[in-house]
C-alpha cells in the first residue's frame, strides 16, 4: 500500500517505519541523472558539433533541474525491513511510505550495465504478479547489498514460495561459448537490425543498392557500370555473391549480439525458484518461482535442426507488461533436445514429458488447412491474369504447393491432454510445442467460423496469464466439432473440480 502519512506502530502487521534507514549507493544520483538525460542527448550533441543559435541550449536548464532532482532522490530515499514486509520511504515535501509484504514479491531482478559494473552497483526491481509496474525500483544499490536484499526477500517469503534458507543453488543449465555461437547462428537478431538500417538508408538514397552492386562488381570482376563492359551475367554474379556476403556478415553480427547478451548464461535453482544470469558487458539477473510459470514453448527452426538444437521459453505472470524483456522468459535459449526434455521433466515432474500420448489431427485437417491458401491463390491468379494476360495463370501453380505444405503441416500437428498437462504441436518448416499445466488455464474458448461450420471443424483456444506477444497461441485447430466439444467439456469439468477443492 502507499500512504502519505507515517505508519503508526500499532498498525496491522506492527509496521515500524523507523527501521527503513538504508540508503541508496552514494553514486545513485549519477545513474538516475544519466537515465533521465537520454531525451536531451540528441539536441545537445547537435548543438555541440553543428552549432546553432542559443535557443538550442535551453535543454541545459532541464539538465540542471534533473541533476537537482537526482541528488534530491538520493537524500530522501530510504528502505528497510520490519516483520514480513519491506518498507520504502521517499519524498521530502510530499512524504510517501510504501509497505510491501515479502509474500507479494515474486521476483527480484538485478541489472548491471557496464557503468554499473565499474562502480560495483546494480539496479534492483521488486516485481509482483498483479501490478502494471514494479512494487519498488532502487537505482542503485551496492552489488553486495542488492544480493543481500534478494536473499532476504527469498528467505522471508519462504512460506509462500516453499523455499528454505538452507537451500543451496543447483545448476540446471550452463551455456558454454560454443553454445552461444550456435545461438547466434539460429537467431535473426542481426538480420532485424541490419534490415532496419538498410531500409532507412534506402529512403535517404534510392540509388544505394544499385550503387552497392556496381561497386562490388567492380571490385570482384573488374568492371564498372559507366564503361558499358558489364554483362547481365556479371550483374547476376555480383548480386548473388553480395547476398552471400551480407548473409555471412549478418550471421557474424548475430553471433556478436548473442555473445554480448548471453555470455555466461546460467540457469540455477534454489528451492522452487529458477534464476537466470547472463551478459558479457552488462549483466542481467532475474528469477521466478516455478509456480509462477504459466505456459511453455519449445521451438525448433531449420537452423535448430541442422545444429540439433532447440529453444525453450516460458511465460510468467510478470508485473510490468510494457517491459517484458526484464522478465524471466528463456530457460534454454539454445540446448540439445535431450537437455530441453530433461529440463521440462525436472520442473514439471508430474507432466510425463516427453512420453506424452499425442493425438494427430483428423485425415481431413489438411484440406481445411489448404482452403484459405487456395482461395488466396485463385484471387492472385485472377488479378495477375487481368494485369498480365495468360502469364497470370502461372499463379495457379501455387495450388499444388499449398496442398503439399498443408499435408506436411497436418502430419506433424497434434495435441495431448491428460490430467496434468495440455500440449499442442504445430509447424513443419518451423516447429513448436506449446503446453501448459491444466491448473494454469484461465479460460477456454471454442470458435467456429463459416468455413469451420461447412467443414464440421472447430478450434479450441486455451488462455493463460502472462502470454508473450511473440509466443505462438495455445490452441488446437481444426478438430472435428464433436471431439472439440468433448475436450472442452472435459477440461472445464477438471478446472471446476479443482477450483472447488481449493
Amino acid at each position: 500500500m502507499t500512504t502519505t502519512e507515517p505508519v503508526p506502530p500499532d498498525a496491522p502487521g506492527n509496521v515500524d517505519t523507523t527501521q527503513a534507514d538504508h540508503r541508496l549507493h552514494p553514486m545513485s544520483w549519477l545513474f538516475v541523472l544519466l537515465q533521465q538525460l537520454r531525451q536531451f542527448v540528441v539536441p545537445l550533441i547537435a548543438a555541440f558539433f553543428f552549432g546553432g543559435d542559443r535557443n538550442e541550449l535551453w535543454p541545459l536548464i532541464g539538465v540542471g533541474v534533473l541533476a537537482v532532482v537526482a541528488v534530491w532522490r538520493y537524500f530522501t530515499y530510504r528502505y528497510g525491513f520490519t516483520g514480513e514486509a519491506l518498507v520504502v520511504r521517499s519524498g521530502l515535501l510530499e512524504r510517501s511510505v510504501r509497505v510491501i509484504p515479502f509474500a507479494r514479491i515474486h521476483n527480484v531482478a538485478l541489472q548491471q550495465s557496464l557503468l554499473h559494473r565499474v562502480f560495483d552497483v546494480a539496479e534492483v526491481r521488486l516485481e509482483s504478479a498483479g501490478g502494471q509496474k514494479p512494487e519498488a525500483e532502487m537505482r542503485v544499490l551496492k552489488l553486495s547489498d542488492a544480493l543481500a536484499l534478494e536473499a532476504l526477500v527469498r528467505r522471508r517469503g519462504a512460506s509462500a514460495e516453499a523455499t528454505s534458507a538452507a537451500n543451496q543453488p543447483s545448476e540446471l543449465l550452463f551455456l558454454a561459448t560454443g553454445e552461444i555461437v550456435r545461438l547466434g547462428l539460429v537467431s535473426n537478431r542481426g538480420l532485424i537490425v541490419a534490415g532496419a538500417a538498410i531500409g532507412g538508408l534506402s529512403q535517404m538514397s534510392p540509388r544505394l543498392l544499385p550503387n552497392l552492386v556496381d561497386r562490388w562488381g567492380e571490385w570482384l570482376l573488374g568492371w564498372a557500370s559507366h564503361n558499358g563492359a558489364q554483362q547481365p551475367g556479371h550483374y547476376a554474379i555480383a548480386g548473388v555473391t553480395l547476398v552471400l556476403l551480407v548473409i555471412g556478415l549478418l550471421r557474424l553480427f548475430s553471433i556478436l549480439l548473442a555473445l554480448l547478451q548471453y555470455y555466461g548464461f546460467r540457469l540455477s535453482e534454489t528451492g522452487r525458484r529458477l534464476t537466470v544470469e547472463r551478459g558479457l558487458l552488462a549483466r542481467w539477473r532475474t528469477s521466478a518461482s516455478r509456480r509462477r510459470i504459466q505456459a511453455w514453448t519449445l521451438r525448433e527452426g531449420v537452423m535448430h535442426r541442422l545444429l540439433r538444437r532447440r529453444s525453450l521459453d516460458i511465460d510468467t505472470a510478470v508485473a510490468e507488461q510494457h517491459n517484458q524483456e526484464r522478465a524471466l522468459r528463456e530457460l534454454a535459449p539454445v540446448a540439445t533436445p535431450d537437455a530441453c526434455d530433461a529440463l521440462i521433466a525436472h520442473v514439471l515432474p508430474r507432466s510425463g514429458w516427453p512420453q506424452l500420448e499425442w493425438k494427430p489431427l483428423s485425415a481431413r485437417a489438411w484440406w481445411r488447412l489448404m482452403l484459405p491458401a487456395v482461395f488466396a491463390s485463385l484471387l492472385m491468379s485472377s488479378i495477375a491474369t487481368w494485369w498480365l494476360g495468360m502469364w497470370g495463370l502461372l499463379a495457379l501453380l501455387l495450388v499444388p504447393c499449398n496442398a503439399y505444405v498443408a499435408r506436411r503441416h497436418a502430419r506433424t500437428a497434434g495435441y495431448a491432454a491428460d490430467g496434468e498437462l495440455i500440449a499442442v504441436r504445430e509447424g513443419w518448416w518451423r516447429r513448436h510445442w506449446r503446453f501448459a499445466e491444466i491448473d494454469k488455464l484461465q479460460a477456454l474458448h471454442l470458435t467456429r467460423n463459416p468455413l469451420d461450420r461447412r467443414c464440421g471443424t472447430a478450434t479450441l483456444w486455451l488462455d493463460t496469464a502472462g502470454a508473450s506477444a511473440m509466443a505462438p497461441p495455445l490452441r488446437i485447430r481444426f478438430l472435428p466439432e464433436t471431439e472439440a466439444r468433448a475436450l472442452c467439456d472435459r477440461l472445464s469439468e477438471t478446472l471446476a473440480r479443482r477450483a472447488l477443492r481449493w
